[in-house]
């Protein structure tokens, strides 16, 4: 079967459709840096007001949490989620300071916000490229690729959002006196991601984390967008 090639004179103009009603009002308040045009704006202040309703709305804590929701389209993502020693306020005074974001994969990567900072956003994985140091000891690339990166820990924002195995590596530096600013770790899976996220909470450092084997890339990134939101207001 083949498809028909031929030219059309449709024009782009009669191919737009909104997929939601525009609200003026939800555009003038948007305060979401990922989001350019009034169509992106209404669709993300009309979810992120359903979630208000869902979480609740009293400290930064929730908006954190509300965004989670949004970016999971999960309400129950709300009652997994850990904040320990003051990871809020430790995680905009790092933006405010254009502190390196060190994330283990791409995706957490190109989905943080580029507006609203002057934070490097650095893939671990680009720091171990021929995986040289993972095939030396036998470990994944993400977390090779985090201890390549220890010069640069120290005071830096970490986001992980897939591998476990990250989370123990920047854990066990932070053992040997290596400290990030915070650690938003959602490691997803089966294989020690709840055990990881667990570690994590328990070292001296803030965190953001959820219980158990729920998270992923769009947990980390809803975390750290929040943070960098919060973090360009007055």
């Amino acid at each position: 079967m083949t498809i028909d090639s031929k030219k059309t004179d449709t024009s782009i103009e009669e191919l737009v459709e909104m997929t939601t009603e525009i609200d003026p009002d939800l555009v003038a308040i948007c305060n979401d840096l990922g989001s350019q045009t009034d169509e992106a704006k209404a669709i993300y202040m009309t979810s992120r007001n359903i979630a208000r309703k869902l979480v609740g709305d009293e400290t930064p804590e929730d908006r954190v949490k509300q965004r989670c929701v949004t970016s999971t389209g999960d309400p129950a993502v709300a009652d997994i989620m850990r904040f320990v020693n003051d990871p809020i306020n430790a995680g905009v005074e790092a933006i405010r300071k254009g502190a390196p974001i060190l994330v283990d994969i791409n995706m957490v990567k190109s989905g943080i916000t580029k507006r609203g900072h002057n934070c490097e956003i650095i893939c671990v994985l680009d720091k171990d490229e021929d995986a040289e140091l993972a095939k030396k000891y036998g470990i994944t690339r993400t977390a090779a690729g985090f201890l390549k990166c220890k010069d640069i820990l120290e005071g830096s924002i970490v986001a992980i959002g897939n591998a476990p195995s990250a989370a123990f590596a920047v854990c066990r530096m932070i053992e040997h006196g290596i400290k990030p600013a915070i650690i938003v770790g959602t490691p997803v899976g089966f294989v020690n991601a709840a055990e990881s996220k667990e570690v994590v909470r328990g070292a001296p450092v803030p965190s953001i984390t959820c219980v158990g084997t729920r998270g992923g890339t769009p947990m980390a990134v809803a975390c750290i967008n929040e943070l960098v939101t919060i973090a360009n207001e007055d």
